[in-house]
């Protein structure tokens, strides 16, 4: 969603504007990167496409071996060999969209990769449109137990609502110290904190 696009939304203040760019950046934070799912789901077809034309090479060739048992043996070690290949492939690219999944959803740490190794992933779902379930009932208990590992939640508001967050960071919301650029900032760098600060404008 673009801010040129709403803008030419008759009767949205740039306020309203700002708002609704904000929540949609929200929303999208724990998907996983266009670039980086067509990354995948491309590497993804052009294996299950080799592993096709093997199989279909194999077939082939056991049609034509009938009769030599030597000749059959080795198809069948070289199914089995392919079969093997094909779980194992499929093995690591569960994980990798799972990591994917996880890491989009650790925005508010500085450690992403160390915290990856901390959830279960026998617990973690990956459905045939590749949707991922499982991370965030996980995420609460790592939140939780691994909290120095976390940004801090800055809680309460500056005083008199000047914009002000007892930290020294200006609240980029706030009339004072509007700007988009801070906003996108520390939607990236520290969502919890962002959220606040929206809700105290």
């Amino acid at each position: 969603m673009k801010k040129e696009d709403l803008s030419k939304v008759e009767g949205l203040t740039e306020d309203q504007i700002n708002s609704i760019i904000a929540v949609s950046t929200e929303e999208l934070k724990g998907f996983i990167p266009k670039a980086r799912f067509d990354e995948i789901n491309d590497t993804k077809k052009e294996l299950d496409q080799q592993i096709k034309d093997r199989d279909k090479q194999l077939k082939d060739l056991q049609d034509k071996a009938k009769g030599n048992e030597e000749l059959e043996r080795t198809i069948a070690t070289l199914q089995e060999t392919n079969k093997t290949a094909k779980e194992t492939y499929d093995a690591k690219l569960k994980d990798m969209t799972i990591n994917s999944a996880i890491q989009a959803k650790l925005t508010d740490t500085k450690y992403p990769d160390l915290l990856v190794t901390k959830f279960d992933k026998s617990k973690i779902v990956v459905s045939v449109d590749g949707a991922v379930s499982g991370i965030d009932e996980q995420l609460i208990t790592i939140k939780e137990t691994y909290k120095d590992l976390f940004v801090p939640v800055v809680t309460g508001k500056g005083p008199n609502n000047t914009g002000g967050s007892g930290t020294g960071v200006k609240n980029p919301w706030s009339k004072e110290h509007f700007n988009l650029t801070e906003q996108g900032k520390m939607l990236r760098e520290n969502p919890e904190l962002a959220k606040q600060y929206r809700a105290s404008v």
